[in-house]
């Protein structure tokens, strides 16, 4: 059965940072809190445990996985950023947006779209989610907690681990989630696409 630990939302505790970046370190799939709603976490480079990620979300090769950032200089890494990208990323980071972008070569392909060779980025504005990064000193790489056939991503910890008990290894209990994810812009073209309308505001891109 998955591990449930709470994680306080606003002071998270350090020991139980450390345990939950310990478990991803051990290949773990894990479930955490961001500012929009839960999502499903593993390091970038666990192969396996990504492709438990895409079981559970029953995704296809074309889906577009997350990487999930501390800030703006992590994005540079693992992302190709011009001077407008940048601008953009600066006025809507922290917050509840996913951007697509040119990945990098520091992005295993397999988490890249196939076709167009993409990543998502994101940076919650989620202070266990800053604690989660800054001690693990790398992106998670992630998914919306949306599972198949369902509209809205699950929102209570207890009911995700009774849910996913045997499909992951740990939920982070950070209180309740949101039912809404975060909202998905493409940056690659010459003006923003609007793929997914979420929690965060998009009027500025339409």
């Amino acid at each position: 059965m998955a591990l449930l630990i709470s994680i306080h939302p606003v002071s998270p505790q350090p020991r139980l940072v450390r345990q939950a970046v310990a478990a991803m370190r051990a290949g773990s799939v894990i479930v955490y809190p961001t500012d929009s709603c839960y999502a499903l976490g593993c390091l970038i480079g666990d192969k396996e445990a990504m492709e438990r990620i895409r079981r559970i979300r029953e995704a296809d090769k074309h889906h577009n996985f997350t990487l999930v950032c501390r800030d703006l200089s992590e994005i540079a890494r693992y992302a190709r950023v011009d001077n407008t990208q940048y601008r953009t990323l600066r006025a809507f980071t922290p917050g509840p947006y996913t951007f697509l972008l040119e990945a990098t070569r520091e992005v295993p392909k397999r988490l890249q779209n196939p076709k167009r060779r993409t990543i998502g980025i994101r940076v919650p504005d989620n202070e266990i989610v800053r604690a989660l990064l800054a001690e693990l000193g790398e992106p998670v790489m992630s998914s919306t907690l949306l599972l198949p056939g369902e509209e809205v991503p699950m929102t209570e910890p207890h009911e995700i681990r009774e849910r996913l008990q045997h499909g992951v290894d740990l939920v982070v209990d950070g209180g309740a989630g949101g039912p809404t994810p975060s909202s998905v812009v493409d940056l690659t073209g010459p003006a923003p696409v609007v793929v997914r309308r979420g929690l965060g505001d998009v009027s500025a891109f339409e």
